[in-house]
């Protein structure tokens, strides 16, 4: 653990679900690299609390997602909200960084505002894919937003907000680093099967979503390519929820929680299911041939094909500008149509090389100015906010 010191300037951070607690330790990281007289308290989960952080209760209770899904936790949500806000009264930090969460940080952001206190919200709301008009309430809920995606500084700072490109933080997640010899040598994979990754989602409300769908693809996969084996990476947050959901399997599934187990899961990887997001920047980093499909409440869905304005929902399309990866979404996410998009994905090399050639012009756009990594760019815009900075 990384030690504090108590009269140094204290720094409240907030994340709220998996890939934010990885984003805040590499975050801690950088800046105690820097400053190593920093104190850290907040909320985060196990990766910002090794690194140092004293957390004000679980990172956990914050991870939920789904407009219907949060639904039955928004009384306890709320109680959180108030415990947070009354920490900070109490502790008078030097600066508040929320990590994306945007439903939780950024009502804390505004209730914090009276207090007169430096605020940073790291990972920009993606209001540019849908109610862009929300973008009206951003002024005053923050004094410096940083932005992992190269449009999105235009974007912000076309509606007269502060917005600093830092970088994606995907590029130091070491997902090209994997040794494929090595996962088929620990899991006693021959070198002839076909390694299959699944990523349900980070989140409790996700995984139980794309699961069952996934369990009776493979049914229909193992008709064409009987060796294929899944592999779901998934973070410790819902490991228990996916070994429960995929007991019932007729083909059992690696399931891997370690960090280093999943990039040499990539790296023997032949092709992957994954939700939208940043798992898909991941798999493009490692070379792996993708489709994105997704399933939520159909009402949550209903809602969201009225508001989305961008014409792809896989970032890796996004970003490239084309349909580069099959999205497979809603009514689409059917276990006959994944097993044949995987069969595609697998067998034709025409169809890796062409993803993975796009791949390298996405990856390409997502480092900022001067080859500087994400985390240090990020935490060099975060101290020049401290007083005296």
């Amino acid at each position: 653990m990384i030690p504090t010191v108590a009269d140094g300037p204290v720094i409240w951070l907030l994340a709220g679900e998996a890939s934010g607690d990885v984003l805040g330790a590499r975050l801690m990281a950088a800046l105690g690299r820097r400053r190593a007289d920093l104190r850290f308290i907040g909320i985060g989960g196990q990766r910002m609390q090794e690194s140092g952080l004293e957390s004000l209760f679980p990172m956990q209770e914050l991870a939920v997602m789904g407009l219907v899904e949060i639904l039955p936790r928004i009384r306890s949500l709320s109680r959180r909200l108030d415990d947070a806000v009354r920490h900070i009264e109490s502790e008078r930090p030097d600066l508040v960084v929320t990590i994306d969460s945007p439903g939780f940080a950024l009502r804390l952001l505004r209730r914090i505002a009276p207090l007169g206190i430096a605020r940073v919200h790291y990972v920009a709301p993606q209001v540019w894919a849908w109610r862009e008009h929300r973008v009206r309430k951003f002024p005053g809920l923050w004094e410096r937003l940083l932005v992992l995606l190269p449009f999105e500084e235009d974007f912000f700072r076309r509606h007269g907000l502060d917005a600093r490109f830092v970088g994606h933080p995907v590029l130091q997640s070491g997902a090209e680093t994997g040794d494929a010899a090595r996962f088929r040598a620990r899991h006693g994979l021959s070198d002839d099967a076909r390694v299959l990754i699944l990523m349900p989602g980070s989140r409790r409300s996700e995984a139980p979503r794309l699961l069952p769908v996934f369990g009776k693809m493979l049914t229909i996969l193992r008709r064409e390519l009987p060796d294929v084996v899944p592999v779901i990476p998934v973070s410790p947050v819902v490991a228990g929820t996916v070994l429960k959901a995929t007991a019932g399997w007729a083909v059992r599934p690696v399931i891997v929680t370690d960090v280093a187990d999943k990039h040499d899961a990539f790296a023997a990887a032949g092709a992957a299911l994954t939700k939208s997001g940043t798992s898909t920047l991941e798999l493009a980093l490692a070379g792996v041939p993708m489709a994105v499909t997704y399933r939520v409440n159909p009402v949550t869905a209903a809602i969201a094909r009225r508001l989305i304005r961008v014409p792809y929902v896989a970032m890796v399309n996004l970003l490239a500008g084309r349909r580069l990866v099959p999205e497979l979404l809603q009514e689409q996410c059917r276990p006959d149509l994944l097993a044949a998009t995987v069969v595609r994905l697998i067998t034709d090399p025409a169809v890796a090389a062409a993803q993975r050639a796009g791949f390298a012009d996405v990856l390409a756009g997502l480092r900022a100015a001067g080859a500087m990594e994400p985390a240090d760019a990020a935490a060099d815009e975060i101290l020049a906010m401290l007083p005296g900075g």
